[in-house]
C-alpha cells in the first residue's frame, strides 16, 4: 500500500509561485496514476491535475481549466514523488492541496481515487 505525503505548501503573493511535492512510500508508486485536488475555505474539492502512471501513458497529463497554463503536473517514479509546480498564482489558488492515487487516468473525480495524502496548505496573498 502506497502512503502519500505533500510538501512544499506556504504563502505567496499573487503572481508568484510554488513547487508541491507528494513523497510516495512503497514499492508501487509507478503503478499508480496520480492526482492533485485542493479544498479552499467552505468550498467542496475540487481536481487540479493528473497525471498518468508508468506504461503506456508515462507522461500523460490532464488539467482542470482553471489551471491550464499556470500549472504543470509531473513525477519522478525513481524518487517516488509526484510534483505540482504552480506558476502566476491567483489568490483563488489559496487552499489545501491533496495528492491522490488512482488506477484510473485521466480520473478528474475523487472517488476515482483510494489513496491520499494530508495536504498542504497554499495561501496566495494578493
Amino acid at each position: 500500500q502506497v502512503q502519500l505525503v505533500e510538501s512544499g505548501g506556504g504563502l505567496a503573493q499573487a503572481g508568484g509561485s510554488l513547487r508541491l511535492s507528494c513523497a510516495a512510500s512503497g514499492r508501487a508508486f509507478s503503478t499508480y496514476a496520480m492526482g492533485w485536488f485542493r479544498r479552499a475555505p467552505g468550498k467542496e474539492r475540487e481536481f487540479v491535475a493528473a497525471i498518468g502512471w508508468a506504461g503506456g501513458s508515462t507522461g500523460s497529463t490532464y488539467y482542470a481549466e482553471s489551471v491550464k497554463g499556470r500549472f504543470t503536473i509531473s513525477r519522478d517514479n525513481a524518487k517516488n514523488t509526484l510534483y505540482l509546480q504552480m506558476n502566476s498564482l491567483k489568490p483563488e489558488d489559496t487552499a489545501v492541496y491533496y495528492c491522490a492515487a488512482s488506477r484510473w487516468f485521466p480520473a478528474p473525480t475523487g472517488d476515482k481515487y483510494n489513496i491520499w495524502g494530508q495536504g498542504t496548505q497554499v495561501t496566495v496573498s494578493s
